[in-house]
């Protein structure tokens, strides 16, 4: 793998890894509120935050509200 792949894949990982994140304590954050729009922590999601970033959280927060209308 050349440097530029190697930067790709590691950007991936580390967006991947604090998009679950973000997930995961906004999911805490509205369980503690008795909100039930939570988004799961699966390779979905995984891959999604991982191509999208925080934009791709949203997005799938996004995803819930409209499925709750």
């Amino acid at each position: 793998m050349n440097e530029n792949g190697s930067n790709i894949f590691i950007n991936f990982i580390v967006r991947a890894i604090v998009g679950m994140a973000i997930i995961f304590f906004v999911n805490q954050f509205l369980d503690y509120r008795n909100l039930s729009f939570s988004v799961g922590l699966n390779a979905v999601s995984f891959l999604t935050t991982g191509i999208f970033g925080l934009p791709g959280v949203a997005l799938l927060y996004g995803i819930v509200l409209y499925q709750s209308l």
